[in-house]
């Protein structure tokens, strides 16, 4: 993970509630736990007009698609409406968003565990109210180009017209993605109390430790 920092971008706009991690990454793509090279399946069924399969090659592109409009092409803001991330708990959802180069969605709300793992894996979920979205929306496919400022710190986006849209998150979270803690980054923090609980369990029952 890279530690979360401010940063301005175009939006894509993705119009389809309940979106599931089946669709964001689907299953015959996950046979690898490295957590790159799913980019170019995000998204897969809707994005090319073929079915596709691992190591396939020369696939043909949906025009209609919003990840093959050029208008779109180099954004880290993936905008979405409700549910965003249903299904499954599959943590490769977060693998090919964030290798496709998304940094945060925006939407009106997330699935639960979905959401937790965005967290874990230096995505930064934005839940607004979906009046809000709705704007967003418009906006967006009404202006070329459309961009929008995302500052964690304080919590808020700013748009082309200088309006601020706050937005909340926890305060570990927060800071989860602020200096780029994983779990195991977490877990190394209490690295001096780990090895001090491993010294007194060897000490009191030494036939755990050969």
């Amino acid at each position: 993970m890279q530690s979360f920092i401010p940063f301005t971008s175009c939006v894509m706009p993705l119009d389809r509630p309940d979106v599931d991690t089946d669709a964001i990454i689907p299953k015959q793509f996950m046979k690898s736990i490295a957590r790159s090279g799913f980019g170019a399946n995000l998204f897969d069924e809707w994005r090319y007009l073929d079915p596709g399969y691992p190591g396939k090659q020369g696939r043909a592109p949906d025009p209609a698609f919003v990840l093959n409009q050029s208008r779109y092409r180099d954004a880290q803001i993936l905008l979405a409406r409700e549910n965003f991330g249903c299904g499954s708990s599959r943590e490769h959802a977060l693998w090919a968003l964030s290798d496709y180069g998304i940094r945060a969605v925006i939407a009106p709300s997330f699935a639960s565990i979905f959401y937790a793992n965005c967290f874990k894996n230096g995505l930064l979920p934005i839940p607004l109210d979906e009046q809000v979205v709705d704007r967003l929306f418009r906006d967006v496919e009404a202006t070329p180009g459309y961009a929008l400022a995302i500052d964690l710190v304080s919590q808020m986006v700013f748009t082309p017209g200088g309006e601020v849209i706050r937005f909340e998150i926890d305060g570990f979270n927060k800071r989860r993605l602020l200096d780029a803690l994983d779990d195991i980054s977490l877990t190394l923090q209490q690295d001096e109390a780990i090895r001090c609980y491993e010294q007194r369990r060897s000490a009191l029952e030494p036939w755990l430790f050969p």
